[in-house]
């Protein structure tokens, strides 16, 4: 069974060969969408004989829903990646043998993966697994706006698939990570103001089966909790077992905490914006 890739990038110089060379493994045809990298990314895909499309980046829900859209792709299965992101030759042969067992309701199935630091899998401060839909039957699933990631809405059961891919989120170094999470807890703050004023929380989703809405209820109750930045720490690196990541894993948990109190600050300052306060 045959299986398109979409890549989305903006300056993936660095990290788009490995990415590009993986998917192989699994791929029929491959598609980079790009968001005007302003370095070689372009260039590195062709240099692979992929295409580009260029489309501004407004989140990661447009973003593949444009590339699903617009990319002219010929196979019934999608499977969605970021340049920073490795299928392995495990991983590679459970999605050939998933596709051709699917029935035909089937409209997609969630992946896990593996947060990657200094060549370490950081398994236990990580919180593995984290489950994402990234594999989907075309057609059947379209991606919503969720904080900085993405939601999805699906017409059919989604199944579940046991090999994860690595992903290497550190890979433009340390420098790259902080400004990214910078643009990204400002999303996060917005979407945190809005759960809080919107739908009440999902106490019963705290102990669902479904992993999905079980993250997305704990989620919910942090937003609810006075220091966040704090509980963050002490959830990653005592209860989730961190320190036994050593130390790639104390860095991994203090990041995690530093990125909750910039969203914490964001939020704050919405609300003096709202509120016509200086800031």
């Amino acid at each position: 069974m045959a299986v398109s890739v979409l890549i989305l990038t903006l300056n993936e110089e660095k990290n788009l060969s490995r990415c590009l060379q993986a998917a192989r493994r699994v791929a029929s045809e491959m598609l980079v969408i790009d968001d005007f990298s302003s370095d070689s990314t372009c260039a590195v895909a062709e240099g692979h004989g992929v295409s580009v499309l260029k489309h501004r980046f407004a989140s990661f829900a447009v973003q593949r829903n444009w590339a699903m859209d617009n990319g002219h792709i010929h196979e019934d299965w999608v499977l969605h990646l970021d340049a920073d992101e490795i299928v392995t030759p495990e991983l590679a042969e459970e999605v050939r043998e998933a596709i051709a067992s699917a029935p035909p309701d089937t409209a997609g199935f969630l992946l896990s993966y593996k947060t990657m630091l200094n060549g370490r899998w950081l398994k236990h401060s990580s919180a593995f697994p984290v489950w994402v839909l990234r594999l989907v039957r075309r057609g059947r699933v379209r991606y919503t706006e969720r904080g900085h990631g993405e939601g999805f809405e699906a017409d059919g059961p989604i199944g579940r698939l046991l090999e994860p891919f690595l992903h290497y989120n550190f890979g433009k170094g340390m420098a790259e990570w902080l400004d990214k999470h910078n643009r990204y807890s400002t999303n996060e703050a917005r979407a945190c103001l809005s759960e809080l004023r919107g739908r009440g929380m999902d106490w019963e989703g705290l102990t669902s089966r479904d992993p999905v809405r079980r993250r997305m209820a704990l989620k919910q109750l942090s937003f609810r909790l006075p220091l966040r930045p704090w509980l963050k720490f002490m959830y990653m690196y005592v209860l989730r077992m961190g320190f036994l990541d050593g130390a790639p894993g104390l860095t991994y948990c203090t990041l995690q905490a530093i990125y909750e109190y910039m969203i914490c600050l964001k939020i704050k300052e919405l609300k003096r914006h709202e509120k016509g306060l200086p800031v």
